[in-house]
């Protein structure tokens, strides 16, 4: 009997917009622009960021107000809703629970791993990831289960998660990504997304 198959993907830029992209758009701060496509180093992203809501005294109700009238990916909601018609799908995010729930009620609660600020009169002062490198840990846990593991990303800080996994593929990525990480897919669509599981469920089951 082939293993079953868990589908494990990022949000941020696979299903829904980049949050801190929309809150820099809304602000007008252009160096909230930068995520993990630009910077590797998430503490030092993060500290940025920190950093920046103080200065522009930007609280953690006017990100969630920004947060709440994002719209999915085009298509993301349908893409998932099939994909978890035939497959068990899990989240793995590096934003944070206090950001995520409208996005994950837009998409149905699917299952989501991510992290959680530290709140201070609704001041962000700081954040606690859930665990160092929690993608690629999640991704070996669930194989240590007997679970085949296919993962898609978009970031720098889904390389971890891509490399753990059974297969893997990068969903819009940028050149630079493509480029630095030659060993994965490249997918630009859902239809192609999808095709890359469905032939990673069929190799499973040539290898009873």
């Amino acid at each position: 009997m082939p293993k079953q198959c868990i589908i494990a993907l990022d949000l941020e830029g696979v299903l829904s917009p980049e949050i801190w992209i929309s809150v820099a758009e809304q602000t007008k701060i252009d160096e909230l622009r930068l995520t993990t496509r630009d910077i590797s180093d998430y503490d030092e992203l993060m500290q940025r960021r920190l950093k920046i809501l103080d200065e522009h005294n930007i609280k953690l109700s006017d990100i969630q107000s920004v947060i709440e009238k994002l719209p999915l990916l085009d298509g993301a909601r349908e893409f998932l809703d099939e994909l978890r018609s035939t497959h068990q799908v899990i989240i793995l995010s590096d934003t944070f629970a206090e950001f995520a729930k409208p996005i994950m009620k837009n998409l149905g609660y699917p299952t989501l791993f991510c992290h959680n600020l530290e709140i201070k009169d609704d001041r962000i002062v700081g954040y606690k990831l859930r665990q160092n490198n929690q993608k690629q840990h999640a991704v070996e846990a669930l194989q240590s289960l007997n679970f085949a593991v296919f993962a898609a990303g978009d970031s720098y800080n889904d390389v971890t998660m891509l490399c753990a996994a059974d297969k893997a593929c990068l969903f819009h990525a940028t050149d630079a990504l493509k480029k630095q990480f030659p060993q994965f897919k490249a997918a630009e669509s859902y239809d192609e997304l999808m095709r890359e599981i469905v032939l990673f469920g069929v190799s499973l089951t040539m290898k009873i």
